[in-house]
């Protein structure tokens, strides 16, 4: 029997807590319960769970392309620290791969697991060696390697 993906989740956010990135990514296709899994750790836990879509979207509504692109970072360090936790559950963070935002999203992720560790749903895929997001045809499509930071999928990484 498969181990609940909120378990997995919950098993990473305590591994993270030693690492110089304390980034937990749940990796899976849209529909694959990640929303479902950080509810659960969210009600488990008591942790904060933040929509970043519809935070950010809030703060960079005034702004123009030129200030989101440059404010974009700022915005979102204040919108997880204002939670004030030590581990914060990201949900639908698509807005990060807007490609007029001209910004690299696992990196902002990355900047933000420095102070806290951070548990960020991403829509993508994963293998021993690289983490995708989109698919290659697709403009948002971006390809890391899977090195600093965790990743945890409901099925097993082939």
């Amino acid at each position: 029997m498969t181990e609940p993906l909120a378990d997995r989740i919950m098993r990473q956010i305590h591994h993270a807590s030693g690492l110089y990135y304390r980034l937990v990514l749940v990796v899976a296709q849209a529909g694959r319960g990640k929303t479902t899994a950080l509810q659960e750790v969210r009600d488990r836990a008591g942790l904060p769970m933040l929509n970043l879509n519809l935070e950010l979207s809030r703060r960079m509504l005034d702004l123009t392309e030129r200030q989101r692109v440059l404010q974009l970072p700022r915005l979102l360090a204040e919108i997880v620290n204002a939670a004030q936790a030590d581990v914060n559950l990201l949900d639908n963070i698509e807005v990060l791969f807007d490609v007029a935002l001209k910004q690299d999203p696992l990196r902002l992720l990355q900047g933000l697991a420095r102070n806290k560790t951070v548990v960020a749903a991403w829509n993508g895929s994963i293998d021993h060696e690289y983490l995708a997001y989109a698919t290659p045809d697709h403009p948002e499509y971006r390809r890391y390697s899977t090195r600093d930071f965790l990743a945890v999928t409901p099925e097993a990484i082939a």
